[in-house]
Order: structure tokens, then sequence, then C-alpha cells
């Protein structure tokens, strides 16, 4: 019986001694990961933050204090609003400093964007995410935090650029446009009136009786190679500058071209819109005509289509302008591709002018474009409001 006694007695102390030795190795494993925890936190090159619920920092690492360019002593136990620009007033929780940080504990929330603030002063972006999680019965805030100065830097300098770009290429156009007005004007008043005068010369020759009879299939092969002449000057001068658009107006230009596009393709081409409606200034005129232009152009030399509908409409104070047609349709890769100059002009000139555009495939077949223009200080002092 004793035996027996002593020999539980002996295996109970062993498995209490087993158990004390795996306690002290889990304590041991326990700790070590704590020290490694930390410092992967210390040598972690994003800036990262522990925050209590007053809005009080409980931990920074060397990376935080790189960034406000100060110290982890000063930082912890400073208020974040030492650090950070808070966006509301009276911010006295972490998440009023960054409001779309609101997830749940130990769950990564949004992305945020907020102003940070240096020891000297200078405010700078940061981006980051935020997660909450339970420590003791409180609310601790885990802040990863990045400087995005030199983002935002190269940011500005490309919207800038772009800016410049999209300048020069409005500057282009407009001297594009000029010179195109000139030498339509040139060869219509010069070159126009000088075949004119041929022409009339002609007629008289033709009335004298006393020509020998042999010179008259000349006359007539040269009066026929005239009007030729006169027909081709015509159409050059109007596809440089059309006088229907700054005599008549937008409406009867696009007539003309719509007119013009039908007995020179075979194409059927429908126009919908208002006289009254398309009063506008020359130089938004001109884009819209340049605009119907381009995709006619392109619709002719790619669509495969038997008929374009063309719509314009004025309507609160804006205009809406839809070219569709039944061809073969445009593909998202065409629109893509980097020789497609007529759509990237389009695209431009409707930027220029504050405008909208969307190009599209259109049911069942077809191309459907979608323009949409304010019209503020582009109408004519006679023109209607819309």
């Amino acid at each position: 019986m004793f035996g027996f006694l002593g020999g539980y007695c002996a295996g109970q102390a062993a498995a209490a001694l087993r158990r004390a030795r795996a306690l002290r190795r889990a304590g041991r494993d326990s700790d070590n990961r704590r020290i490694d925890g930390r410092r992967i936190v210390h040598s972690a090159s994003d800036a990262i933050l522990s925050i209590g619920e007053n809005a009080v920092i409980l931990f920074a690492n060397p990376a935080a204090a790189h960034m406000f360019a100060t110290s982890v002593a000063a930082m912890q136990g400073s208020t974040l609003a030492r650090y950070i620009q808070a966006p509301v007033r009276n911010a006295r929780t972490p998440l009023d400093y960054f409001p779309a940080g609101g997830g749940r504990a130990g769950r990564r929330a949004t992305d945020y964007a907020v102003t940070g603030i240096r020891a000297n002063g200078h405010l700078f972006p940061i981006e980051g995410s935020i997660s909450v999680v339970e420590q003791n019965g409180r609310r601790v805030c885990n802040v990863i935090l990045r400087d995005v100065s030199e983002r935002h830097l190269v940011q500005q300098k490309l919207a800038r650029s772009h800016d410049q770009l999209r300048q020069l290429s409005s500057a282009l156009q407009t001297i594009r446009e000029e010179e195109r007005t000139h030498i339509a004007r040139e060869l219509h008043d010069d070159l126009g009136q000088l075949l004119a005068s041929l022409r009339m010369d002609l007629t008289l020759l033709q009335q004298n009786n006393q020509l020998p009879e042999p010179s008259r299939p000349l006359i007539e092969g040269m009066e026929a190679n005239l009007l030729t002449a006169i027909a081709s000057l015509r159409r050059i001068a109007t596809n440089l500058r059309p006088r229907a658009l700054d005599e008549g107006g937008l409406y009867f230009a696009l007539q003309g071209l719509r007119a013009e596009f039908e007995e020179r393709h075979g194409i059927a081409c429908l126009l919908f819109a208002d006289e009254a409606g398309l009063r506008l200034d020359d130089a938004t005129s001109t884009a819209i005509f340049r605009i119907v232009q381009e995709a006619l152009t392109n619709i002719a030399r790619h669509a495969e289509a038997t008929e374009v509908v063309l719509n314009l409409d004025r309507i609160d104070g804006e205009l809406l302008v839809t070219i569709r047609d039944n061809g073969r349709g445009i593909r998202a890769e065409d629109m893509e591709k980097v020789e497609s100059l007529g759509l990237v002009g389009m695209r431009e000139r409707v930027w220029a002018l504050h405008g909208q555009i969307a190009i599209s495939a259109d049911e069942p077949s077809g191309t459907r474009i979608d323009i949409a223009l304010p019209l503020d200080g582009h109408a004519r002092p006679d023109a209607p409001s819309g």
C-alpha cells in the first residue's frame, strides 16, 4: 500500500515538474515573440503609432519620429493633435482624426488621407490605414502612416504638364483654324476670281464666229477643265473653312457637310437640329463643326455603315450632340490605338470646351458618340437661352 502511494506521489510530482517546465518554456517563447514583435515594429520603414482612446500617443516607432522630425520620447505621451491636423473641430478620439478609419476591432479599416505636422510646423500629406484592437478592456488604435509628399509633388507636376499640353493643343488648334481661314479666303478671293475671269474670257471667245472650226473642240475641252478646276477649288476651300460657317452659322454649315458627305460617300445622313439653337460664337461653332466632320470622316473610312444620324439638342444650358451609325461598331481596342488621332482630336476639342465625350458600340450594331458641351458664355447675343 505504501509502495503504491509512494509511486503515485512520485508520478504526480514528475507531472507537475513537466508542467512547470512547459509553462516556463511557454513564457520564454511568449517573451521572445514580444521581443521579436517589438524589433519588427522598431525596424519597420513605415511609421507606426498606437493611440489611446483620449487621442494620446502610447507608442511610436523610430520611423514615425523620423517622419515628424522629432524623437520617440517626445511623441510618446503627446496628444495626436500635435502631429496630425484634425479635419473636424473639437476632435477628441483617434477616429475623429481619421474619419475614414472606423473599422471593427482587429480588422483593417479603409485607407485615409490626412495632413501631418512636423516638429517645425511644416504641413505634409499622409496616407495610411487604421485598425482598432481591445487591450485590457480599452480600445487602442494602431495606425500605419506613409509620407506621400514626393508622390503629391510628382502628381502636381504631371497635372501641370498635362494642363500645359492641353493649352498647347488648344493654341495649335486655334492657329490651325486661323491658317485654314486665311488660305480659304486667299483661294476664294484670288484664285477663284482669276478662274472666274478666265471663264468669262473663254465664254466671249466661244461667241466669236470667226474662230476656225478645228479650234472649237479645243475651247470646249478648255471650258470643261476650267469648270473642273473651279469645282475643285470650291471643294478645297470648303474643306479648309466652309463659307457657310461664317455667313450662315453652324446649322447651315452642318447641312452643307451632310449633303457633301451623302454625295461623296453614298451614305445616307440625317440631321436633326434647330437653327436657332445653334447660334453660337465662332470658336464653339468651329469646334463642333470639326468634331462632326471628324466623326463623319471616321465613319466613311472604317464603319462600313449605310446610315448616319446626327442629333444636336440645346437643353438646360448645354448642347447635346449625338452621332450614330449602323456600321460594324467600334471595339475597345480601336479607341486605344496610338494611330487613332481622329478620336484624340475630337476628345481634345471637347475637353477644350470643358465638355464630356463618350464613344461606345451602339445597339444592335454601329457606333455612338455622345457629347455634352456647356454653353455658358458661348452663345451669340441673338441666340435663345435654351
